[in-house]
Parts: structure tokens; sequence; C-alpha cells
């Protein structure tokens, strides 16, 4: 560190590479040609508070410290701060043989001095930060190659930076805070400076407007905190609505391995680089709890997908978390249950509503075993995939009042719940297009609705392909990744999925809030 030293009248620039006490002092009596630190010399600040080794080096990293007096010999029984101040000002050789002299030392950094020292900090911060959270060396190593990061690494590096900040600092975190992590990031990543701006990081973090990459994560934080704690104070202030995919719960899965944090960590990276299936899904097991905590920390779960991105091509994982929370019995009810005990009753009581002819399309395709009429025509979806469908027509969408969307039909929810798209669509083409959303949805690939090769659970620009080839095993999927991944269901097909919860899985029979219509729809089923 480059320091500006004022010993008398004279003042001179003085080098010190390490921070302590010791060479400042040195270096200091050095400079104005005294060879040794004299005998008993202490040093004080404005003050009159001795400043000892130990905190010396964060004294002088403040900016704002101001004068540091050396006292030693006789001075150091007699000078009050004031007399300290007064004698500093008289008029002296730099000299400190004498046992009673007094010497103030200004010190001072140059404006670029202040800068470079800013920027090593930072750096040092994101740099450290980075190489100690999972996924952190992956960024490193894509700027390290390319020069550049890609929109989704980019995202990743601000989701930990941000994760950290509020860890640390609270969801509010001050404006020298943020500007320090942005700082770093640019500092770390010199190609991501803008050289258009003032200090080529206003883009992570603009102090002046509040906004950039940074600011707006750290409010998507905020925001899911405040949505955490309403949904908590609803949850305990009504009665019966403390059930749900969001809900901490006890597991069905007791592990006789508990794993530390750092062999959680340990599995996470064997799992990124192994091809070993078999291997991963064990690990998976291992790390259930980890992961579970990831999930229900509103800072950690959008990052899921991140550090577990074995979901996205080792089909079966999603069902088997859901297997460690809830078991086999509870896991299987749909697939066993549905078509002998759920399907027929469905159609029976659709067939009851004013027709439409979206209505009456679907209940031609459900009641038909192939999804083809005899004449061969091509019915919208299979005949599974219909009568799960015609629940949205049973249970619509309850009407929001005066919030958007207000009132929707069931046909409108539908897209919500599945989307079509023909064989050979570039399904990353079809996740930049779609906007970010927590609540997942079926994305159905094939040559026509009724003849789907390939089910993926799209979940926040991610394609999870479904280990099933059925439309009603990829919706079994689709359901148990709301409680997989913490979601709560789209608010769109929440009657629906309420139903689907406690009537055919059995999940938090009577703690969940229900609406009228689901309790009505549930007694003319299972009477």
């Amino acid at each position: 560190m480059l320091v500006k030293v004022k010993l008398g009248d004279a003042q001179k620039f003085v080098k010190i590479t390490e921070l302590s006490l010791e060479e400042f002092l040195s270096a200091a009596f050095l400079k104005f040609g005294v060879p040794a630190v004299p005998e008993n010399v202490k040093v004080f600040d404005e003050s009159g508070t001795e400043v000892d080794g130990d905190v010396f080096e964060d004294i002088v990293r403040d900016p704002s410290f101001g004068v540091l007096t050396i006292k030693h010999g006789a001075d150091l029984d007699s000078a009050s701060p004031q007399a300290s101040h007064e004698q500093s000002n008289r008029s002296r050789t730099p000299s400190v043989d004498s046992s009673d002299s007094q010497d103030t030392v200004i010190i001072e950094e140059t404006s670029s001095s202040k800068r470079m020292r800013l920027d090593e900090e930072a750096k040092k911060l994101v740099e450290t930060i980075l190489v100690q959270k999972s996924g952190g060396e992956c960024i490193i190593t894509e700027y390290n190659r390319t020069k550049s990061l890609g929109d989704e690494t980019r995202r990743k590096m601000v989701n930990i930076l941000a994760a950290h900040m509020t860890e640390k600092n609270g969801t509010s975190p001050t404006r020298q805070v943020k500007e320090k992590y942005a700082r770093g990031i640019v500092a770390l990543f010199p190609y991501l400076s803008d050289p258009f701006s003032k200090n080529g990081y206003e883009h992570y973090y603009d102090g002046e407007s509040g906004t950039g990459y940074l600011a707006w994560r750290i409010k998507t934080i905020q925001r899911g905190l405040a949505k955490e704690r309403r949904a908590s104070f609803e949850g305990t202030s009504t009665e019966g609505g403390s059930g749900g995919p969001t809900v901490r719960r006890q597991s069905e899965f007791n592990s006789e391995t508990i794993l530390s944090e750092d062999e959680c960590k340990k599995a996470i990276a064997f799992m990124s680089h192994s091809s070993d299936e078999d291997a991963i899904k064990k690990k998976m097991k291992l790390t259930f709890d980890y992961r579970r905590n990831m999930v229900l920390d509103p800072m950690q779960s959008s990052d899921i997908l991140t550090v577990f991105p074995r979901f996205k091509d080792i089909k079966g994982l999603i069902e088997q978390d859901f297997v460690l929370m809830f078991g086999e019995g509870v896991s299987g009810k749909l697939l066993e249950n549905w078509t002998t005990a759920f399907k027929k009753k469905v159609i029976q009581q659709c067939k009851k509503l004013p027709s439409t002819s979206d209505l009456e399309e679907l209940l031609l395709a459900a009641e038909s075993p192939t999804g083809d009429s005899e004449e061969g025509a091509n019915f919208v979806w299979d005949s599974e995939l219909a009568s799960i469908i015609l629940l949205l027509h049973l249970i619509p969408p309850s009407a929001q009042g005066r919030k958007r969307p207000g009132k929707v039909s069931a046909s409108q929810a539908e897209k919500h719940l599945v989307v079509f798209k023909k064989s050979g669509t570039n399904i990353e083409e079809h996740l930049r297009e779609i906007a970010a959303i927590a609540q997942p949805y079926l994305l159905a690939v094939g040559p026509q609705k009724s003849s789907i090769h390939q089910y993926f659970i799209v979940l926040d620009q991610h394609a999870i392909p479904c280990k099933s080839a059925s439309s009603l095993g990829a919706f079994d999927e689709l359901f148990k990744a709301h409680f997989v991944f913490g979601t709560s269901y789209n608010i769109m097909l929440h009657n629906m999925y309420t139903f689907i919860q406690t009537t055919v899985y059995n999940i938090d029979v009577g703690k969940v809030k229900e609406s009228p219509r689901v309790a009505e729809v549930r007694a003319r089923l299972l009477s």
C-alpha cells in the first residue's frame, strides 16, 4: 500500500507491503532519516485511543481514520489528545532522537491507490465466494475459456453472490455492500466491465438508480421471503391451511448415514461428473436432507437445478425424492387408482356440465381407448390425459376477483398444465422463449397431440425428461415435482391440484385449505 506520511512540515510517500504496525513505524521513521524505531513508541488516533497491532490494519484501511500520532519517551506520560494536536502543528525538524519528542504521521491514500485497494479487496471477496460455492468454479472456468459468461452462467453467478450477500448482510444490504460485490465481479472478470459506464460495474449494481442484476436478484429474494412470511401467517391463522408442496414436513426417509456439509459438497461434485447412474442415485439419496433444506430456503431454492443438474438427464430422480418424502404407498396411488376408481366417474360427472366444443372433444377422447374415433379422426389428447384435463372442467379455476387474470376458463387453464410441440422442435429454443416461472408444466412432444413420444417437465426454463412415456405417468411426475422442488401450485390449477393431492394421494388431508367445489366433487366421486 502506498501511503502519504507527514512528519512536522515535511511530507513523503511511504510504501508498506504488509499492513502491520511494526512495518509502518519502521518505514515511517526510515523515510525521515531515522534508521531504527526508538524504544517505547506508541500510536494514538485522533480521540487519544491507542492503536495496537491487532487493529492497525483495520484502522488504515478505513479512509476516514484521520491523523495517527506517534508518541515516545516523556510524551507518553503527559500529552493529552488536545496537547498532542497543538504540539503536532509546531514547526520542527524531522528528528526523533530526543526522548521528549513527538511526531504526528498523517496517512493519506492517493485516489488511484485507494481504487486499486478497493478493487483488490472486492476481487478477493468474489473469488473466495465462487471457489467455495458449488458451481462457482465452473463460472471461473467458463470465463477463462471464453472471456465472457453466457446468460445462464451469469444468472448462476448473480444468484450465488446475492445469496452470500444476503446471508452475511441481511436481506437489505447497504449500497456500499452491493457496490463492493459488483466491483468485485468486474475486478475478477475484467472483460465483463462496461467501458461506457462510470465504474464499469453499473449493470451489476448502479447505486444511483438502485438497478442492476444484483439489485434485481435481491428484490426477488425479498419478495420470496415476504411471500413465505405471509404464507406462514396464513397457515397458522387459518384453520386447515398448513399443507401443500411448500410446507416443511417430516420425511419417510431415515438414512443411517448422515453426511456433513463438506461430505454433501463432495457428493455433489461427484454427481456432476459421474456417468454411473446407479452411483448417482445413491448419492442423491444421501444428499436428500441437504437438498430439502435448499428447496425450502427462499434464497437457495431457485438454484436447485444448478446444484443438482442430474435431474435434467437422469430419469426417475423426481420419483425417488418423492418416495423418500412420502413412501412407496403414497407414491403409487395415482397410477394404481386413477383408471379404476376415478376416471369413469369424472367422465360421468363432466357429461352433466353445460356442453362446449372443448368439453365434448375431451369427453370423446377420454372414452376412446386409443384417442382416435372409429373414423380415424385425431382428438386433442389421448384418453388418460384427456380425463385428467376434464378435472379442470369439473373443478374450474376460482375467480380471482380484481386480481389478474380475473376469471379464467378451463380451456385457458389447460395451457398452464400441458403444452404441445411437434416432433423436431428445438427444446432449448422453446425454453429461451418462455418466461422463467416457478410453477412446472408438461411439455408434450410428438407428431400429434394424441400421439406423444416424449414428455418433459418445464421448471424455471429447465426441461426435465419424464421417466414415463405414458401421459398419466408424466402427469404423476409433474404433480410430484411440486413437492420435490417446493413450488406452489399455479393459481389457475390450484383447485385441481388440491383435489389430486388430498383425494387421490391422501396427502395433508384435513390440513390443506380446500375450496367448497373440491369437497363437493370428492363427495360425488367417492359416494
